[in-house]
């Protein structure tokens, strides 16, 4: 496979692990008793920064550099590949958001809520390139008769 290929597939993966790490530090946050050794010192606004700077962002930026090398001939594997991440983006921050209900006062923040807004609402733009690719027509070569 060429470059841009494994740019989108390890674009996905940290899709992938960015929407498993917000599910799982959103349901620690719901199933953690506040009374707990563990809870006592827990922050969510900096985990979500480091979750953020862990997968999002190197996610985004493998993703924008494997159109950016494919978008002259068009790719429909690379293009899925771009639309499966922001699908799995968008349904990792559906969970999340959902779960947020649940939490104990102390953990709701303004970060911890409109985190996974941002992320939903980027993952639009992700899918909407993904899906330029798809539709590229690859270029002809000119025929020249003389």
């Amino acid at each position: 496979m060429a470059i841009d290929k494994w740019l989108a597939v390890t674009s996905v993966g940290l899709f992938a692990m960015f929407a498993g790490e917000m599910i799982s530090v959103y349901y620690f946050m719901m199933t953690v008793p506040l009374d707990s050794v563990v809870a006592q010192g827990f922050q969510p606004d900096p985990k979500l920064i480091q979750f953020v700077s862990i997968g999002a962002a190197p996610a985004g930026i493998l993703a924008a550099v494997a159109f950016i090398m494919s978008r002259n001939y068009g790719s429909k594997q690379i293009g899925t590949l771009i639309i499966v991440g922001g699908i799995i983006l968008l349904a990792g921050n559906l969970i999340a958001y959902s779960l947020i209900d649940s939490f104990p006062e102390v953990y709701v923040t303004d970060a911890v809520v409109f985190v996974p807004l941002l992320f939903m609402a980027l993952s639009a733009p992700v899918m909407a390139v993904g899906s330029s690719l798809v539709l590229k027509r690859k270029k002809q070569p000119k025929k020249r008769f003389f």
